[in-house]
């Protein structure tokens, strides 16, 4: 019965994240469907693009709120006083959310000959976010101001949205070094931070393939993008 009941905790994370916030939003606000604007993708970086940023914005929360939904659930489900050391499916929970977010059952794409093609999704850094909030929430106040400082200096929304789960591996694995056995820093959620940052990583392999060629877009009002600006103003005057 337990397995079962583990078994369906994750599915319920995974269909969490499967909630296409983004689409919904865009929809209500623009008429427009978010899968035919820009990268195409259903997260708040390209709700912005597509509506604004009190869409982008909502779009965000509510994608976080995905993550940490499914931690919740499955903390209600298998509460750690009735079984101790039950963190894999805490953090197995939030990883479905991501996956799901990502992989969304609720937008199949089909091709010409109406048949299967893919899942459509978004690349998961808020619900990534979300699944650590929901592992420990003070991490909150740690990867947001770090996430605005990379956004804001680095310029690059895809290195912002990778930096969430690097942030949460290094925070969770400081935490589990400076006391290895405390039940408050177990080593699973060093391991959720290292698997968020793989299913970022891979849902974000065409803008990882800009970077490496240099033909990433960086945000205009960012450190980086007013230096390159400027540089390329000043090289527009010479």
């Amino acid at each position: 019965m337990q397995y079962i009941l583990f078994v369906g905790v994750i599915f319920v994370g995974y269909l969490l994240g499967s909630i296409p916030n983004g689409l919904w939003i865009v929809k209500v606000v623009t008429g427009k469907d978010v899968r035919q604007i820009e990268s195409g993708r259903t997260g708040g970086t390209n709700v912005l693009r597509a509506a604004g940023f009190i869409p982008g914005l909502l779009t965000a929360l509510l994608d976080i709120l995905k993550g940490a939904s499914a931690v919740w659930v499955a903390k209600a489900a298998f509460p750690e006083e009735v079984y101790p050391g039950v963190y894999w499916v805490y953090v197995l929970a939030a990883t479905a959310a991501i996956l799901g977010h990502n992989y969304s059952i609720f937008m199949p794409e089909f091709d010409e000959q109406k048949k299967f093609r893919r899942f459509r999704g978004g690349a998961g850094g808020a619900p990534a976010l979300g699944g650590a909030i929901g592992l420990w929430s003070p991490i909150a106040l740690i990867i947001l101001p770090l996430g605005v400082i990379v956004y804001f200096t680095i310029g690059y929304a895809s290195v912002t949205t990778l930096s969430v789960a690097f942030f949460a591996m290094v925070v969770f694995g400081i935490k589990y070094l400076l006391d290895p056995t405390s039940s408050d820093n177990p080593l699973p959620y060093v391991l959720y931070g290292l698997f968020a940052i793989i299913l970022l990583a891979w849902a974000l392999k065409p803008n990882i393939t800009k970077l490496i060629a240099g033909n990433e877009r960086v945000i205009n009002i960012s450190l980086h993008g007013w230096l390159k600006k400027k540089k390329e103003n000043k090289t527009r005057e010479d």
